[in-house]
């Protein structure tokens, strides 16, 4: 799966400027941008200070707050001259994104306060295709970026939304300037970058509904893999999280985990939930890693910190792991994680409810409050 972000920020931007030059000789400034409060010059501009903002903490590998400082354009620049601007802003962007490593990860505040190239990609997608359409509207223009464009923001950063009938009335409705048959008109919005579980020797990185397709039909999802990988399990899970989004039940946060190796930035398995937790607070692991990658502890340490972090959370009382009876290694990696065999009694009841193989084992993690 190669990494086209880059060309996707460049192709977003040359849509802006062909549309917005086509009313270059208007007042922007007497005009309001769509459904907001700002005038359509206004709204242009932001465009640019985006861009730059998202290419700066980018390249400054900024890990705490925006790089702090600001653009500001000459007295008298006109419209065209705001337009090169906006290329010139889109151009750095575009060359940062080709040239930042995978793995790198620099701050933004929604809602996991990090995003890597592809994050930052699809956020300065979003911000050109979005406002380009509210200066549009309010200067009476037409305007309908390719479908890809507005596929890329959706897949990378609103995986909780479910398909529409297009993508780019799907990201209108998404953020609030349109309407969906039988959807409920949005008035709070925010996107969402994927979550990276950080561990000692590796990181646990959230799949995208873009990267889970790409597995499930036999790519890399986007990741370099050790030899062998990725695993059945991982492209099994990719298929499930693929239909959960499809269904437009997936939850980030409950959806499948790439392990990701530190000292080389190589991916090694698949770890994730079957889906989120139920009303009683129980959420279902399930993992796998390389055959390359096994014996040296990184499913330990990888379901370890998977479940730390999901057991910290108000909502989650206990964690559930279904191991078939023979499979000892994997039954090992759980007991080392903290888990511990289910009793005669849960395991029956968790059968009759979930109509479970009962050739497999459970093994459960407790939360602080079910402890209690």
């Amino acid at each position: 799966m190669r990494d086209i972000s880059g060309e996707r920020v460049q192709e977003a931007v040359a849509g802006c400027v062909a549309v917005l030059r086509t009313a270059a000789d208007r007042d922007w400034t007497a005009v309001r941008a769509g459904r907001l409060e700002w005038d359509c010059h206004a709204t242009a501009f932001h465009i640019a200070e985006d861009l730059i903002a998202y290419a700066a903490n980018l390249a400054g590998r900024a890990q705490d707050a925006y790089v702090p400082f600001e653009i500001t354009l000459d007295e008298g620049t006109s419209n065209e001259g705001l337009l090169h601007v906006i290329e010139t802003t889109g151009a750095l962007l575009t060359a940062t994104i080709r040239t930042t490593p995978r793995e790198v990860r620099a701050f933004h505040p929604y809602p996991f306060r990090s995003a890597n190239r592809e994050g930052f990609a699809a956020m300065g997608v979003a911000e050109v295709l979005l406002h380009t359409h509210d200066i549009a509207e309010g200067l009476g223009l037409r305007y309908e970026p390719a479908a890809e464009l507005a596929e890329f923001v959706l897949t990378t950063l609103f995986p909780h939304i479910q398909p529409g009938p297009t993508p780019w009335t799907t990201l209108l409705w998404a953020t609030g300037r349109g309407d969906l048959p039988g959807r409920a008109p949005v008035t709070e919005w925010r996107w969402r970058n994927n979550l990276v579980i950080p561990g000692d020797r590796l990181t646990l990185q959230g799949v995208t509904p873009a990267s889970a397709a790409d597995l499930r039909t036999g790519g890399d999802g986007g990741f370099e893999w050790v030899e062998g990988g990725p695993f059945d399990g991982t492209r099994e899970a990719a298929g499930m999280m693929v239909k959960a989004y499809e269904e437009g039940v997936h939850r980030p946060e409950w959806g499948l985990f790439v392990l990701v190796r530190r000292e080389d930035g190589r991916a090694i398995g698949g770890m994730g939930f079957h889906g989120a937790p139920d009303e009683q607070g129980h959420a279902e692991v399930g993992y796998d890693l390389a055959e390359a990658a096994r014996g040296h502890g990184y499913a330990t340490e990888a379901l370890r910190a998977l479940s730390e972090h999901a057991l910290a959370r108000d909502d989650v009382q206990l964690l559930v792991a279904a191991i078939e009876t023979d499979n000892l290694p994997s039954q090992g990696v759980a007991t080392r994680a903290g888990y511990v065999r289910a009793t005669v009694e849960e395991e029956r009841t968790a059968h009759e409810e979930r109509d479970m193989d009962r050739t497999l084992q459970l093994y459960i993690r407790r939360g602080r409050l079910s402890e209690a």
